[in-house]
């Protein structure tokens, strides 16, 4: 069964998202392709949607009919299975649609489609030989495609040939580079590298880890001398810019790099770690007992967004990320754990909303089961993407972090609920629930589960609200993901953050019959 069932099949069986797909990969991106511009209605491609007594179907530039059938998750209609498509009849079919202001947009989403197909078939000429040498949780995890954003395995910016060496899939292990920087450089609150390195560094000289991949990068930046001598082997995890030291400590380190989209940078732009330290800080305090917080508290930068490092220690136990639980080879049955991570899931973020008005933007990547004591704690990490409410928060008497990044703010509980519906119930929740269980399954597990969570807030206004968003809701919003991250200049779309640039809507798989 081809990995595309899990979000487009009405059958009642359950799929996995991470196995091979029969033959050329290119059918199954394309159909991805098309899925998420149909989706997102790019160029108001949905008015060539036509209902005849055959069926739904989408009329191609070239006038190829494509059969449509109706999607479990996310959108009305996606590409029925065994149509198979090529990229250039998707791509030529964008190029017509677009708004010729567009057009630098459409060129950077094409390499953007021919780099995520090289990336899939090299992967699958290598799979065997990754799941032979017993890869990590976090390389597994990397198995599984994006839920929505259908070229997520572009990584653009990174050779092709350097893939098998950085990225998680392959589950590869290099050396980090270092660099000597002016102390004078450093921006307040920088620690010191805490740990004892064979260095040259003088007593001026601050020590940097650098990614191989940044090396060239941060060549150019005067006053800092880049090391010959590379030293301390370390993985990749799943976001490929933080990598592994040990089991308990990751690193997390600039990359010139874009993922999940052009616009995506994976830069680390000054205030960004101290962001997410006052983040941690905030949600250590607001935590339910079975929740616990990576300590992202030892961080330093330059103010150059190539020169910053970040260490996230990590409690003891066993640490599965909840995105490989739809993958292969996890000795974890997702079905077996899904009560229980829903619950704690939904039970926390609905507290979050409803009495502290703070959403997190802690998706599938950003959160872990952590098997401790015999036990299972959900583990949340890399939180400098939240939403939260100062007047909501300084009601409950809580201090607002004087976050440097002001988007981080808003009163508004209707941005809030959007941050809540894309990210905990659509990523951490539905991707899961419905790549592990038949589409009924899921949806009654979750409808219950989130309903459970509601109910203990009564009638609290943000309460009804946010059941008004979900459980009550016709249709459940999206994002526009490709449009904000790569097809439209933020100057056409207004996206302040192309993270959250909404704009689209699906069915609502919580009122599924």
């Amino acid at each position: 069964m081809s990995p595309r069932q899990s979000s487009l099949r009405h059958e009642e069986a359950p799929v996995n998202p991470a196995e091979p797909y029969p033959g050329s990969r290119e059918p199954y991106l394309a159909a991805r392709v098309l899925d998420a511009l149909l989706r997102e209605d790019y160029g108001g491609l949905s008015g060539r949607v036509a209902r005849t007594r055959e069926g739904v179907a989408l009329t191609l530039t070239g006038g190829r009919r494509v059969r449509l059938v109706p999607g479990t998750l996310y959108q009305d209609f996606v590409v029925a299975p065994g149509e198979r498509l090529t990229l250039g009849e998707v791509l030529g079919t964008l190029a017509e649609v677009a708004d010729p202001a567009d057009a630098p947009g459409v060129a950077a989403f094409a390499d953007e489609c021919a780099q995520a197909l090289a990336a899939l078939e090299l992967h699958d000429a290598h799979r065997a030989e990754v799941l032979a040498g017993r890869p990590s949780y976090e390389s597994l995890a990397a198995f599984v495609d994006h839920p929505v954003y259908p070229t997520s395995r572009a990584r653009l910016g990174v050779p092709a040939e350097a893939l098998r060496a950085y990225a998680p899939e392959f589950a590869p292990s290099f050396e980090l580079r270092w660099a000597a920087v002016p102390r004078r450089a450093l921006t307040p609150g920088a620690a010191p590298w805490p740990y004892a390195e064979a260095s040259d560094v003088g007593p001026d000289e601050a020590l940097f880890p650098v990614h191989p991949l940044a090396v060239d990068e941060v060549r150019g930046i005067g006053g800092v001398r880049l090391l010959e001598e590379p030293w301390r082997t370390v993985r990749p995890t799943l976001s490929m810019r933080t990598v592994e030291l040990d089991a308990r400590t990751h690193l997390k380190l600039p990359l010139p790099v874009s993922t999940l989209g052009a616009r995506n940078r994976r830069s680390i732009k000054p205030g960004t770690l101290r962001d997410g330290a006052l983040a941690e800080l905030l949600l250590r305090r607001l935590a339910d007992p079975d929740v616990l917080v990576a300590d992202e508290q030892t961080y330093a930068h330059t103010g150059h967004e190539y020169l910053a490092w970040m260490l996230r220690r990590l409690p003891e136990g066993r640490v599965v990320p909840v995105a490989a639980l739809n993958a292969p080879g996890v000795p974890v049955e997702a079905g077996d754990v899904l009560p229980g991570y829903l619950r704690l899931l939904l039970r926390w973020n609905v507290r979050l909303f409803v009495r502290y008005g703070v959403a997190l933007e802690a998706h599938q990547q950003n959160l872990s089961l952590l098997f401790q004591d015999g036990r299972m704690k959900l583990l949340v990490k890399d939180n400098d993407g939240l939403l939260a409410s100062p007047a909501r928060l300084a009601a409950a008497g809580v201090e607002v972090p004087g976050f440097a990044d002001e988007r981080m703010l808003t009163d508004d509980p209707h941005a809030l609920a959007d941050v809540f519906v894309t990210i905990t119930l659509h990523l951490a929740a539905a991707a899961v629930a419905f790549g592990a269980l038949p589409p009924g399954r899921a949806a009654a597990l979750l409808r219950g589960t989130l309903a459970e969570a509601l109910d203990e807030h009564g009638d609290d206004p943000m309460a009804r609200l946010l059941r008004a968003r979900t459980l009550d809701a016709a249709r459940l919003t999206g994002k526009s993901m490709i449009t904000a991250g790569t097809l439209v200049a933020k100057e056409r779309s207004g996206a302040r953050d192309v993270n959250k640039f909404y704009g689209t809507s699906g069915p609502n798989y919580l009122r599924r019959a």
